[in-house]
């Protein structure tokens, strides 16, 4: 199994001093950023990039911007990878991990799921993902790799759920109001606006750029994949079950979430009180950046980045808490804080390879 080691302590494994890991689903956009960010890792390395697609071409055909790593395409042989490297980030569309990752954590090797196959239980997915589920030993032993909220669980998982997009930005705010009961019971209402690369790099209709340029539209309106997502976790941190009404949108932009959510304030709360709790709740976390009350953020503002930034207000007139919630969705919704679960599980410092600031303007 793997070892845990410490900042520079050298790893004895197949990458010499550095952990050798391997990206399976590597032609998409979250496979592009978990390439440019592992390139500069400290403590890990590339050793494979596997694709069902595009095997034994140039990765600089596929991502001609990253040309100069000089890395080919490979297809998917578990016997050869369980030899070449450690861990195994998926980042392939639904139904390939769950095929996949059992025998790979089985053979010894950390593997971090990019896709939804480990983050419900088997009948939400069934339901929500209309195929079938994982075996339940392997659902019952995902760790969900919300890296501000379970880090002691994550550093001894074997295999990590990594968060949705949507609901890494929608949980990082909804807990801290949950957990100390900020908020009303009843229904919450989560209004989300990504850029288009959260649809995937696949051609579709949707995606095609007189479709998208000067315009915006919603989708899966009450139907989205990423809504018992959160209100499973949600639940969990609330002791009580909770129901969100969710509306996800498409803006003309390539990449970054907006995530509006609207609950009724509970009796005694005020806006000082409300930014306190996020204050302390994230205190000790790197990427978390809690803006003061009427500073509301902005999609450019973590742009490239794994930060995510929070504010909220108490709107006194109607009684209602409105929080917003920005993060990129390639990055803190994605390879970002996939890579962040990595530094988690092996004892590296939480902020390795991801110190990058937002690319602004």
């Amino acid at each position: 199994m793997i070892q845990r080691f410490h900042g520079r302590d050298l790893f004895n494994g197949k990458g010499g001093s550095t952990l050798k890991v391997a990206v399976v689903g590597s032609t998409g956009y979250g496979s592009a950023d978990l390439i440019r960010i592992l390139e500069s890792h400290p403590y890990a390395t590339i050793g494979a990039l596997i694709t069902s697609s595009r095997a034994e071409e140039p990765l600089g055909r596929v991502f001609p911007h990253l040309s100069h790593l000089g890395y080919s395409l490979e297809e998917m042989n578990i016997e050869r990878l369980s030899q070449e490297v450690e861990a195994v980030f998926f980042a392939a569309p639904p139904g390939v991990s769950s095929r996949w990752v059992p025998e790979l954590v089985k053979q010894g090797l950390l593997c971090i799921d990019l896709a939804g196959d480990f983050r419900l239980d088997s009948d939400a997915y069934r339901d929500w993902y209309g195929r079938e589920p994982a075996e339940e030993e392997w659902l019952e032993k995902a760790v969900y790799g919300l890296s501000e909220w379970v880090p002691h669980r994550i550093a001894e998982a074997d295999l990590i759920a990594n968060p949705g997009c949507y609901p890494t930005a929608g949980l990082l705010l909804l807990l801290p109001l949950l957990k100390a009961k900020a908020v009303d019971e009843g229904p919450l209402f989560i209004d989300a606006k990504s850029g288009v690369s959260g649809a995937g790099r696949g051609l579709k209709l949707t995606s095609l750029f007189c479709e998208v340029n000067e315009n915006l539209f919603p989708y899966k309106v009450g139907l989205h994949q990423h809504t018992p997502e959160i209100e499973r976790y949600a639940s969990q941190e609330a002791g009580r079950r909770i129901r969100v009404s969710f509306t996800p949108q498409i803006v003309p932009m390539n990449r970054g979430i907006l995530v509006t959510i609207y609950a009724a304030a509970a009796k005694g709360w005020n806006n000082q009180q409300l930014y306190d709790l996020l204050a302390d709740t994230y205190r000790d976390a790197p990427f978390i950046r809690v803006r003061p009350t009427g500073d509301w953020p902005r999609t450019k503002q973590v742009q490239g980045s794994n930060f995510c930034d929070i504010s909220l207000r108490r709107d006194d007139r109607t009684g209602a808490v409105v929080g917003m919630v920005t993060i990129d969705n390639l990055m803190k919704g994605a390879a970002g804080q996939a890579v962040q679960n990595l530094n988690l599980r092996m004892g590296w410092p939480e902020t390795a390879g991801l110190k990058m600031g937002p690319q602004y303007p």
